[in-house]
């Protein structure tokens, strides 16, 4: 994984730092060092990174403003 893809992840993750276990608020203050000192992450790490992300990151559902943009069938232009 590049460093854009690190910085990705650790931005999203700053939105839930507070919700974090004491473990995972450890893990990722060592992920900010590293970050930091411009290390890429090994595999381990990023693999860790990304459990954490997909644990607390849940994207927005769009699909429940699907209604608001579809064009209706019921009006046909003349």
């Amino acid at each position: 994984m590049a460093y854009r893809d690190q910085q990705k992840y650790l931005d999203v993750l700053r939105k839930f730092e507070r919700s974090f276990t004491k473990e995972e608020s450890e893990e990722y203050k060592i992920f900010l060092k590293r970050q930091k000192d411009d290390e890429d992450f090994d595999s381990v790490s990023m693999k860790r990174l990304i459990a954490l992300h997909d644990k607390y990151y849940k994207p927005a559902d769009l699909s429940k403003y699907d209604k608001y943009f579809k064009k209706s069938n019921d009006s046909k232009p003349e």
